[in-house]
């Protein structure tokens, strides 16, 4: 029920519903440990997809302009309750839009589904101790508003050796190869993350941990990137799409450059 919700709501905003490939000569659009398997006609190595990202991306380019697809998912890594080597997930890409209209179309989507699994249409959800209210609007933070308040730390005007320090102090494992965003990444999950129980899009992410998104209007050295965080977890992860070939080339060289450190 929740799927087929979701389904019908995108159907409506006149997206068209694909399928992309599983199994990629490249794995791309995330960042995880792949499957790899072997094609013996074509004598080639392959993997199982981490991602459906750059097929959806490539539909954007050839002209479709919405495209969603429910889509298995397969990363040869960690598992814990909340992470499965093989997943569903819902990704759906929109021409000519930002992450304002995203954070708009999932507070109306999420609300949706809340009422339809339901049965007596509230937009509440009981999760263990805690009521989830999913009619938006959802509280909007920035990724440094965010730690601030849970943390006491400016981590904007801290630099790499403060935030160590306060890994170190505050028993947060870290390794030398993490650069200032890594640092940020590593505090918000272990001393913000599980107090956003009810829903709330965490926003303007540090440029350097987002290398597929458009830079901030308005504010130097942040992107325009969403989280959405329910119930002390990530559900969601969008943004307004970086589109500037030369940019994304430098933006992987960065990412190849910490790679090596």
């Amino acid at each position: 029920k929740l799927i087929k919700t979701m389904r019908n709501y995108l159907d409506e905003l006149g997206l068209l519903e694909v399928e992309t490939p599983i199994l990629q000569p490249i794995h791309g659009g995330a960042a995880a440990r792949p499957f790899s398997t072997h094609h013996n006609t074509l004598d080639m190595k392959l993997y199982l997809r981490i991602a459906n990202e750059l097929y959806l991306k490539r539909l954007i380019v050839a002209g479709f302009d919405g495209v969603y697809e429910f889509a298995k998912m397969f990363r040869n890594e960690g598992m814990d309750r909340t992470h499965n080597p093989e997943f569903t997930a819902l990704e759906f890409y929109v021409a000519y839009k930002d992450y304002n209209w995203m954070m708009d179309v999932s507070e109306q989507m999420l609300e949706r589904v809340a009422r339809a699994i339901n049965a007596d249409g509230s937009s509440k959800v009981q999760a263990g101790e805690h009521e989830i209210e999913f009619a938006g609007p959802y509280r909007r933070l920035t990724m440094y508003e965010a730690i601030e308040q849970y943390t006491g730390i400016d981590v904007e005007k801290a630099d790499e050796s403060e935030l160590r320090t306060y890994c170190k102090k505050e028993h947060i494992e870290i390794d030398a190869s993490m650069g200032k965003a890594k640092l940020i990444d590593e505090i918000f999950g272990e001393k913000v993350e599980e107090f956003l129980i009810q829903p709330t899009f965490l926003i303007d992410y540090p440029v350097e941990m987002s290398p597929l998104t458009k830079l901030h209007r308005s504010k130097p050295g942040l992107v325009e990137r969403f989280e959405l965080f329910v119930n002390g977890k990530e559900v969601a992860n969008a943004y307004s799409e970086l589109n500037d070939p030369i940019e994304q080339r430098e933006r992987f060289e960065d990412q190849l450059r910490l790679a090596a450190r």
